[in-house]
């Protein structure tokens, strides 16, 4: 599952980079919002790399935006892979992404939090997020779909609707196929 989870994500969280960073091309045009480089100088910060304050680096910017996309990519087919698809499970990952922007931003001094910034910066990077969390979990689960129900789905099969006494799969069966 592992393996499958990894290449599988990293497909399906570049998809969804890729589909953000377009989605954001054509807000900027709406809104003449200029570039933010703040991915490049979390990236300068996490690397050691040096900062050269009032120039952009958007190579830079474009190897942390995609990198970080294409990693947590991951984390949504390990989802996928266990069982946890679909609209909702797209929705939590969705917050992961915001969380990992903000810790990463943060934890370098290059962000503020969110609840600082002006309402509309913010709708703006939660609508950008969420697309991206929403199609790297659609390619997720598409891929994942391909190798059956996860170990979650088929525990869940067992005994259709909400139940408090539902127990685990055998070990036998938990593994994913």
């Amino acid at each position: 599952m592992i393996r499958r989870a990894l290449w599988q994500g990293l497909l399906a969280g570049t998809a969804g980079g890729v589909v953000m960073t377009l989605g954001e091309k054509i807000e900027q045009v709406v809104t003449g919002r200029p570039d933010s480089h703040v991915p490049a100088r979390v990236l300068q910060r996490l690397t050691g790399l040096p900062e050269r304050p009032g120039t952009q680096s958007p190579p830079l910017n474009r190897a942390m935006h995609f990198g970080q996309a294409a990693l947590l990519g991951v984390l949504r087919s390990v989802m996928a892979q266990s069982g946890l698809r679909g609209p909702v499970a797209s929705a939590k990952f969705t917050v992961v992404r915001l969380t990992n922007d903000q810790i990463l931003e943060n934890a370098t001094g290059v962000g503020a939090p969110p609840t600082t910034w002006p309402r509309a910066e913010l709708a703006v990077d939660v609508l950008h997020k969420a697309v991206y969390g929403f199609v790297t979990g659609a390619v997720a689960d598409a891929l994942a779909a391909r190798n059956g129900p996860g170990p979650g789905q088929r525990n869940a099969a067992r005994r259709p609707g909400r139940h408090a006494d539902a127990g685990p799969l055998p070990r036998r069966e938990g593994h994913s196929r």
